[in-house]
């Protein structure tokens, strides 16, 4: 059998992509994931749930989300991605729900402990996309900016992506705002956005569906309550095993981020009846206009750098292993390298200076 990850989070059984509802509450770090739990493949979508105490070790808990309503219980649909809301010391879990006749919808279901969930018996809290987007229309993330709940979602029309805006004063009506932002060079649909207040303004964030590197990109700007005013542009993870990142405030003013460690065209490993793993939690920071991805402090006792692991050259860097050598196709500068080490994989950072790169190396 295929060694198993020790510290990164992979399901028990099934497949697992986008890291959704991220939270901190009731003291423990909850994590869902757009989960298949019959087969290491894309199938129809639940969501899956881990915990943690330290974003370190986390603890599979059961199954959050079931497909089990007409208008999420699509044959090629079901619970699809989203994020988490904390209200009256309730959670609120918004995902993207799917069926054959309504399409792409968004609802919501709410608990009081973080373990049991129930569907709210008016969804879908959207029913249709505006005239703005169209039947790619999905991942809601919310987040509270003053008084208001804010949600995003990722859409497209005539092939230019688009983020589209919403507001709500209760979490269950939602009055549609407008385009929060579009473009089609970053592809002809917008998924997986973040929008959340960032070091004085505000950050959007969005993945870029077919793009192999650069997928995941970051707007720095200005909001007025309806659109972003872009300031600068970042694109702190190029890849190639990083994809559907989300973040969330932790309670300590850290601003964490975990994403999807895959890829669309990797295979379960042979005689693995699991696939798929989150990222290490990484910390975002601004620094004199540029942003940073590393991993959080709690992950520091794992990180190794150290002659014997790191070769910087000229034209590249070589990263040693348990006595493997793995080239890789980095060139330019490299002014820091940190190395993760795990079991028999190792992930890679490498501070660029303009950006930040990742690599994944599994045995």
């Amino acid at each position: 059998m295929p060694q198993r990850l020790q510290y990164h989070f992979e399901p028990k059984k099934g497949w697992i992509n986008d890291p959704n509802g991220l939270v901190f509450y009731k003291g423990k770090y909850h994590a869902f994931f757009q989960h298949y739990p019959y087969a290491p493949k894309w199938g129809q979508m639940h969501w899956g749930h881990a915990a943690s105490g330290d974003l370190i070790h986390w603890e599979e808990l059961p199954i959050a989300l079931y497909p089990d309503k007409p208008y999420d219980n699509g044959e090629n649909g079901g619970c699809w991605s989203g994020s988490a809301a904390i209200k009256d010391d309730l959670l609120y879990l918004f995902y993207t729900s799917v069926s054959d006749e309504l399409g792409q919808t968004q609802s919501v279901a709410v608990s009081e402990d973080g373990l049991h969930f129930e569907k709210y018996e008016n969804n879908p809290v959207i029913r249709q996309a505006p005239k703005d987007g169209s039947r790619d229309f999905r991942d809601p993330k919310v987040t509270k900016i003053g008084d208001a709940y804010y949600m995003v979602c990722g859409s497209g029309k005539d092939n230019i992506g688009k983020i589209l805006l919403f507001s709500s004063e209760n979490l269950f009506e939602w009055e549609y705002i407008g385009v929060l932002f579009e473009g089609g060079q970053y592809g002809s649909v917008l998924e997986c956005p973040d929008f959340f207040p960032f070091e004085g303004k505000y950050m959007l964030m969005f993945s870029q569906m077919g793009r192999q590197t650069h997928s995941t990109m970051f707007v720095y700007g200005d909001f007025d309550g309806k659109t972003l005013s872009p300031i600068s542009f970042h694109a702190p993870e190029a890849g190639p095993h990083f994809y559907a990142p989300q973040t969330f405030p932790d309670g300590r003013g850290r601003r964490i981020m975990i994403g999807w460690l895959s890829s669309w065209d990797r295979q379960a490993d042979a005689g693995a009846d699991y696939m798929g793993a989150f990222t290490i939690p990484r910390e975002l920071k601004m620094a004199d206009g540029k942003l940073y991805s590393f991993p959080v402090g709690e992950a520091g006792s794992l990180l190794k750098n150290d002659d014997e692991l790191v070769k910087i050259e000229k034209n590249g860097v070589t990263v040693m292993a348990s006595g493997l050598s793995f080239p890789l196709e980095h060139k330019g500068e490299a002014k820091r390298v940190d190395i993760l080490r795990d079991s028999k994989t190792i992930e890679v950072f490498i501070d660029a200076g303009e950006e930040s790169f990742t690599y994944w190396f599994g045995a």
